[in-house]
């Protein structure tokens, strides 16, 4: 049996809109964040893909962007796991205030490296790898054993849980993954062949 992980970030937060630090706080959608979750939800139905199951985030923006492709896609009644595993990365400190203000604070370096480092977090957050220590686990306990039957398994989340996806799966480097951009409301595509292993990864 082969299955299909299709990961998708939120559509543009208010947020992403105004260059903040996110995290853990709880924005919605912007208009233009909603259009890109009907594109992903309009991209989708057209490969036809029959979704099994949904996982997203404990935060609004995820799960209304997830709503929003159910909703294009005509399919109703779907049952929906919601998790904090699946969050964002947790910014702590630098949550809610302006990219350019960060820098400002405590210099330009400083930031680069809270942003781009693997194993760094900023004050009171998380780095990437601490992001990725409570999304794995969750992924190959919850998610994994699904799409290993043969299930597709669509999945709304973050930059940087997808990331910590994203780098488990197309086995990346800390280098590799960090410069990888997930953008917003495009669906990333995993099939798996019959040995549980990636076969192809394609988008919408």
């Amino acid at each position: 049996m082969n299955g299909t992980l299709i990961l998708v970030r939120h559509g543009q937060s208010e947020w992403n809109l105004k260059n903040l630090f996110t995290g853990w706080r709880n924005p919605g959608l912007t208009a233009k964040g909603k259009e890109e979750a009907k594109a992903a939800g309009i991209g989708l139905k057209k490969q036809n893909f029959e979704i099994d199951l949904c996982f997203t985030s404990a935060l609004v923006r995820a799960q209304h962007t997830l709503d929003i492709i159910l909703e294009e896609m005509d399919i109703q009644n779907m049952t929906i796991v919601r998790n904090q595993a699946l969050n964002e990365r947790n910014y702590g400190d630098l949550a809610g205030l302006n990219k350019d203000d960060a820098r400002a604070k405590w210099g330009e370096e400083q930031v680069h490296i809270w942003r781009r480092s693997f194993d760094v977090p900023p004050p009171g957050g998380e780095s990437l790898k601490d992001t990725a220590d409570r999304v794995l686990p969750y992924y190959k306990t919850m998610i994994e054993p699904l799409v290993f039957k043969g299930k597709t398994i669509l999945v709304a989340a973050h930059g940087n849980s997808l990331r910590a996806l994203v780098m488990y799966l197309e086995d990346l480097s800390p280098k590799e993954i960090i410069a990888r951009e997930i953008a917003t409301g495009v669906p990333i595509i995993y099939q798996f062949n019959d040995k549980n292993k990636v076969e192809s990864i394609t988008g919408i």
